[in-house]
């Protein structure tokens, strides 16, 4: 078969899972991972297989090729007028529309999910990227809030996410200039949780280490932080009690205690939450 259409026949996006942890990858290396409407509905699936997989322990979302993602593939998007349609449209009962979804699923996937960034990262990628819990990059990696390039304002489920991680006035900055910033400025604006010459390593080192803690508890602490950190006291001190008895006393529970006491490596049960 001819490379060219070998490439346009590659998944969009691909799922490795070893040792319980899902490497999500943008496999749109030779466009630079931009979104058309084929990433979206992949990203969209992916993230909706991965949310309803309790073996997994982790999610890794990486980009094939030089970058993380260059963002919105604007030209393919524009070939079919009905394309911003069916990206905006909120199905019934759903939260999120399908260009939202991309970035927020990641929240709803209960284990910790980690963006690798390289290269670029830019518009609807850094948007995908902010949709995880934890952003491991390069420190010359590039990123923009890139939508106002095309008189756009972000419209992937950034305003949720960047509200979390940044102040109002450098957000505004951000998005109202859409000027690129390197991974050393994200990581002193919040966006980005650690800088290394080598992120994939890290995120693997970090992921092991969550692995030695109770699965049940690891979810438990994402749900309650995601649900709880915008909420009010009273709101918050009931989701912590709710949480909490939802862990206490189950068996993941039960070996963390005991691993502490015999100081032995009790293998966790999966997940039961």
């Amino acid at each position: 078969m001819p490379s060219n259409q070998a490439a346009i026949q590659a998944p969009r996006v691909t799922v490795d899972i070893n040792d319980d942890v899902a490497i999500v990858t943008l496999n749109r290396g030779r466009k630079y991972n931009a979104l058309d409407m084929d990433m979206f509905y992949a990203l969209d699936k992916t993230a909706t297989e991965l949310a309803n997989n309790k073996a997994i322990r982790a999610v890794i979302i990486r980009g094939d090729g030089k970058v993380f993602c260059a963002g919105l593939d604007v030209k393919s998007i524009i070939k079919n007028p009905l394309n911003p349609g069916k990206l905006l449209k909120r199905e019934e009962g759903e939260l999120a529309n399908l260009a939202q979804k991309v970035g927020y699923l990641w929240r709803q996937i209960p284990v910790p999910v980690i963006a690798v960034t390289h290269g670029v990262c830019f518009g609807g990628g850094l948007q995908i990227a902010l949709g995880a819990d934890f952003r491991y990059s390069t420190a010359d990696c590039e990123f923009s809030v890139m939508e106002i390039k095309w008189g756009l304002i972000p419209d992937m489920s950034g305003m949720v996410t960047m509200r979390e991680l940044t102040r109002i006035d450098i957000a505004k900055e951000l998005t109202m200039t859409g000027r690129k910033f390197s991974g050393i400025e994200a990581e002193k604006y919040g966006l980005v949780t650690h800088v290394c010459d080598d992120p994939m390593a890290a995120a693997m080192t970090f992921v092991d280490s969550l692995k030695t803690r109770s699965p049940d508890a690891i979810v438990a602490a994402k749900s309650l932080l995601n649900d709880s950190w915008a909420a009010s006291e009273q709101a918050v001190l009931v989701l912590e009690t709710q949480t909490q008895r939802k862990v206490m006393g189950k068996w993941n529970q039960i070996i963390a205690v005991t691993r502490n006491f015999i100081k032995k490596s009790l293998p966790y049960r999966k997940r039961s939450i």
